[in-house]
């Protein structure tokens, strides 16, 4: 890979590991749906030039109702249970278990008959479930229990969303997709926005809105694309597991989060069981920026 290439790897990396801290601090003052919708409406304007540009908006209004279908399981429902999942998780906790997006996806498509497993794959989703299990066991209390299974339900979501995409809408632009689902979830989130208006509003709560709209969304995307075009789809496989280990870093340095015994032990295996779990589970060449979770 070149120079350009893993300056661009690097700071794709780093915007799709960050979320998870900005999440964490804008639910301290500001409510889920206010995060979300401001995410999503400000990443929608901001990728809407692009998207235009490329004439990528109509190709995909036609296929409008797999659009809703794929907004509904990688952006609605994710980013609200995502956004009340860190008021009580640490960030860090948020980032390692989304890593288990791809041993999630590879149940899923096996479960389907859209794919099968082999001895590896099969040690691979056994050592990734142990980390999850570990995580749990040794770091969480029983009262964020409820929490977790938001937590759950967001890796759920983040491993329905680009099955969707892969057999329903990879025919369509990916900026289209993007843009669209983005600009049809803040739609579905602003109308509710005047029931949960914060009591105060602080800079660093309207701060990690911009960040997690304008870096961790837009810029993110924009990212990608030059990332395929400059080295290659492969190379996406790889920032899935770059993203944990941004998030539980900026956590521990930034939010003083402790670096506990159940990341410890449950870092190693989810990464590990996530490269084992999905390995050949799908051609390289049918990677696209719409494929990637949104979180």
């Amino acid at each position: 890979m070149t120079r350009r290439g893993w300056l661009l790897f690097v700071a794709l990396g780093i915007a799709w590991g960050i979320p998870y801290l900005f999440i964490r601090i804008a639910v301290a003052d500001l409510d889920p749906l206010i995060v979300a919708a401001g995410r999503t409406a400000l990443g929608t304007l901001l990728l809407l030039p692009f998207a235009l540009r490329r004439r990528a908006i109509v190709p995909v209004l036609r296929r409008w109702r797999w659009l809703a279908v794929y907004t509904a399981v990688e952006i609605v429902a994710p980013w609200l249970l995502l956004g009340h999942a860190e008021t009580r998780l640490a960030s860090s906790t948020t980032g390692l278990v989304i890593a288990a997006v791809p041993i999630v996806a590879a149940i899923v498509l096996t479960a389907t008959g859209q794919d099968r497993l082999g001895p590896r794959r099969v040690a691979g989703l056994v050592l990734g479930l142990a980390g999850v299990g570990l995580l749990v066991g040794l770091d969480l209390r029983a009262d964020d229990l409820v929490a977790f299974l938001q937590l759950l339900g967001v890796v759920v979501g983040y491993a329905i969303g680009p099955i969707i995409v892969s057999r329903k809408l990879s025919d369509l632009p990916s900026i289209g997709v993007v843009t669209c689902s983005l600009g049809l979830a803040a739609v579905l989130y602003l109308p509710f926005t005047p029931w949960v208006r914060p009591t105060r509003v602080t800079p660093s709560a309207i701060g990690s809105v911009l960040v997690l709209a304008v870096v961790c969304t837009a810029t993110a995307f924009l990212l990608m694309f030059a990332l395929i075009a400059e080295a290659g789809p492969a190379r996406m496989t790889l920032i899935t597991y770059v993203n944990p280990a941004v998030a539980v870093l900026l956590g521990a340095a930034l939010l003083g989060e402790p670096l506990t015994l159940g990341l410890a032990a449950g870092f190693p295996l989810i990464i590990l069981g996530s490269v084992l779990g999905t390995w050949r589970s799908r051609s390289v060449d049918r990677v696209t920026a719409a494929d990637a979770p949104l979180g």
